[in-house]
């Protein structure tokens, strides 16, 4: 008899729950499983929390990326909230000077980006060093309630690897997730709840003048790839509910409904002829 894997038991309760609370789920796994924490901390993509820095006073994200313990270190003045206990200090993690001015001009660059495409919510880059290049953190969120008890959110987590290619070359690998959550309820209409996420990854050879060349790089990779995973959660959410309500209930009648789509199928196996 084979025993299961506590940590794939895990992953395997939370696909079946509902997504819109993973957070509280993963929390109660930790409480319930404290050896599991760590693993799924960075296996499970959970929606962003933020906090305040305590010096610049300014908001920031928090991740697995820029976590230590229980503290997560500001991207504005590189120090951990809550600060680290004296015998950790040593032990906060941070990114080299060179890495570290990069990260700088990328939470200027990304700010402008958050206020461009969110009008508002908050934006966090964490950068650190890897063997051969950098590697790094894109995260964004935003959440609404525009009234009522409709509420909405997005989450953006991607997470990069940038490799020098000599000789004036760099290897990126993107892996981006969005986390998307949409609610409303009414008493004339009821009550919806709609939440998941998707992951997208790509990898490209982009070419590098200096070290600030990578920040537009990055940008340009986040921003494509941005675009293209709104424009597939309209379709799989939106579009997908467009179809079930149409299959439900037609405008047009269900016999010219029928017939036109018994004409296109047959359009489509004369043009396979």
């Amino acid at each position: 008899m084979t025993s299961t894997d506590p940590f794939d038991s895990a992953l395997d309760l939370l696909r079946r729950l509902n997504p819109s609370t993973t957070a509280l789920n993963v929390q109660r796994l930790c409480t319930l499983s404290p050896s599991l924490t760590d693993d799924l901390l960075e296996s499970v993509d959970i929606p962003l929390t933020t906090r305040k820095c305590r010096v610049t006073q300014r908001d920031f994200l928090c991740c697995d990326y820029n976590r230590d313990g229980d503290s997560w270190r500001s991207p504005w003045s590189n120090e951990f909230e809550p600060p680290l206990e004296e015998s950790e200090v040593s032990e906060g993690v941070t990114p080299s000077e060179k890495v570290r001015k990069m990260e700088v001009r990328a939470n200027e660059a990304f700010d402008v980006y958050r206020e461009l495409y969110f009008e508002g919510g908050v934006a966090s880059v964490y950068f650190w060093d890897v063997e051969g290049g950098f590697a790094g953190a894109v995260l964004l969120k935003k959440a609404v309630s525009p009234g009522g008890n409709s509420t909405g959110s997005w989450d953006s987590i991607h997470v990069f690897e940038a490799l020098d290619k000599p000789p004036r070359q760099a290897h990126y690998k993107l892996t981006s997730t969005v986390i998307l959550s949409l609610g409303t309820g009414a008493e004339g209409l009821g009550k919806m709840d709609l939440a998941g996420n998707m992951v997208r990854q790509v990898e490209q050879d982009m070419p590098v003048d200096d070290d600030m060349s990578h920040v537009a790089n990055v940008g340009k990779m986040v921003e494509d790839m941005e675009i293209k995973m709104r424009n597939l959660l309209q379709e799989v959410y939106f579009g997908k509910a467009k179809d079930v309500v149409g299959d439900l209930r037609s405008i047009a009648p269900l016999s010219e409904t029928n017939r036109d789509r018994a004409t296109q199928r047959e359009m489509i196996s004369s043009m396979g002829k």
